[in-house]
């Protein structure tokens, strides 16, 4: 840096290096897929709908409202939407409860299939769930923890069974919960 008749002499910072930022096509490479569930919950049961007809997991029973976040919208108002849209209900964001985070992944599988799935829980909404698209879901029940349908979903499964498990002999829900690693 060469410096100019009667200036000072002052630290200039460089521009960051080409390995301070990120590089197209990174995105492409390795996305993170995040997604809100909300578990309803009454007297020791949960509401599972049957999936038909989306192409993932279709015959297994799954969490009644669950979706993908969209640009622009907080994960709360995900889940407080999907109630809406799947079961015709109204969710207040401040009834909806964190459970875990579950941070899943297929062994083997695309970096696409690398997950990070917001789990919550509510028990208050207004409204009587009913099935809104069924085109996506063939059922939608109350099962009671101990007696789940078969089969569920694996990583929801493993959510529904820590949710079982929490406050027996001690055992908290894990605030993140690895799954398929």
């Amino acid at each position: 840096m060469t410096k100019a008749p009667g200036t000072t002499s002052r630290h200039v910072p460089e521009p960051p290096a080409d390995t301070d930022r990120y590089r197209d096509g990174d995105h492409a490479r390795f996305a993170l897929v995040p997604a809100a569930y909300l578990y309803f919950r009454r007297e020791g049961q949960v509401l599972l709908q049957l999936r038909q007809g989306t192409g993932y997991r279709d015959g297994f029973w799954a969490c009644a409202a669950a979706g993908h976040v969209e640009e622009g919208e907080s994960v709360i108002d995900t889940a407080v939407r999907e109630a809406h849209e799947e079961l015709g209900v109204v969710v207040a964001p401040e009834d909806v409860r964190p459970l875990t985070v579950l941070h899943r992944g297929e062994p083997g599988g695309p970096a696409i299939e690398q997950r990070v799935d917001f789990m919550f829980e509510v028990t208050r909404w207004t409204g009587t769930p009913t099935i809104q698209e069924p085109e996506k879901a063939a059922d939608l029940a109350w099962f009671p923890f101990v007696a789940l349908p078969e089969p569920v979903v694996p990583h929801e499964l493993a959510v529904l069974r820590a949710v079982h498990d929490a406050g027996r002999h001690g055992t908290e829900m894990p605030r993140i919960l690895p799954y398929g690693f």
